[in-house]
């Protein structure tokens, strides 16, 4: 009686497992959490996009990134120069073989540049996420409002 509880246990701690795995998104062996965006104005040209991507197979990259909500999207880093943080374009973003790199404001990050329209809170859009060995998944980036994780972007802007 025991093995069969213990059995029966384990068995819906897996299918438990398996569905929670399944509602989120992976490519190859990065999984990622949670992508978002935080709101914008009328007439802002840019907003950005953050995650957690968790690579659980060998080193990859992220490398690009296509969205319908933007002209182009790019991959950034922010470091200071001097006594100013500045954000500077990247080719692509390294995922270690067993790390999770965050996508966060004042860090790595994307950029949806020449927004088409205002990012509006509580909306969500697709985007592409592309990995250079795992491939392309599909994405849906939920938009936070604009105060969310408030370092970097939405305190106190951004120097080129």
């Amino acid at each position: 009686m025991r093995i069969r509880t213990l059995t029966l246990s384990l068995l819906f701690s897996l299918l438990a497992t398996g569905q929670a795995l399944a509602q989120g998104h992976t490519a190859g062996a990065i999984q990622i959490g949670q992508p978002w965006s935080r709101a914008t104005v009328t007439g802002q040209p840019a907003g950005g996009g953050f995650m957690k991507l968790s690579n659980t197979g060998a080193d990859d990259r992220l490398i690009a990134v296509r969205a319908d909500v933007s002209a182009t999207a790019e991959l950034h880093t922010m470091q200071m120069d001097g006594d100013i943080m500045r954000m500077r374009q990247l080719d692509g973003i390294a995922l270690p073989a067993g790390q999770t790199v965050e996508l966060k404001p004042g860090g790595y990050h994307i950029m949806f540049m020449r927004l088409k329209a205002p990012l509006k809170e509580g909306t969500s859009f697709p985007a592409t996420l592309v990995f250079e060995k795992a491939g392309e998944v599909k994405v849906d980036f939920k938009v936070e409002g604009a105060g969310a994780g408030a370092t970097g972007h939405a305190a106190g802007g951004h120097h080129h």
